[in-house]
């Protein structure tokens, strides 16, 4: 018969360095978004004008506002006396992703005629795949 696996048991330094290195990850993450975020953008406004510049600032911005506001209530669960479970996770993230189809929605309604799409597109997606210059630098958490 096979023995139960048993429990794993965590001193209260191990959940420390592991709440630590969980908001050192948050910080990383949103740094590496507006960093890939702020190079679409200058490259945008670079090869195609001020026009696509702008369009791409408004694409990074409409990732990256609530996925900040995500990364602080994250960031707020670990300084509380207890941890945020599983489900405020699910929902936050659900949310996140509700705010920036609505940004979306509520630019392409009233700026669609404006926008220079590709370059607004380029700045959602630079700031969506943020993670990419951390796994290229190694620095993943």
């Amino acid at each position: 018969m096979d023995d139960p696996v048993p429990a794993l048991e965590l001193s209260d330094q191990d959940r420390a360095r592991i709440a630590r290195r969980s908001r050192i990850g948050l910080f990383q993450a949103l740094a590496a978004q507006a960093v890939t975020g702020l190079l679409v953008i200058l490259g945008a406004w670079g090869f195609a004008g001020s026009d696509a510049g702008a369009s791409a600032l408004i694409g990074a911005v409409a990732y990256f506002v609530p996925n900040a506001l995500f990364a602080m209530r994250l960031l707020l669960g670990y300084l509380g006396p207890r941890r945020a479970g599983s489900l405020v996770f699910f929902w936050g993230e659900a949310l996140k992703l509700l705010g920036t189809a609505s940004i979306v929605a509520v630019v392409a309604w009233r700026w669609g005629d404006w926008l220079v799409w590709p370059a607004f597109l380029l700045g959602l997606l630079g700031v969506m795949k943020g993670y990419v210059v951390l796994m290229a630098l190694r620095r993943l958490p």
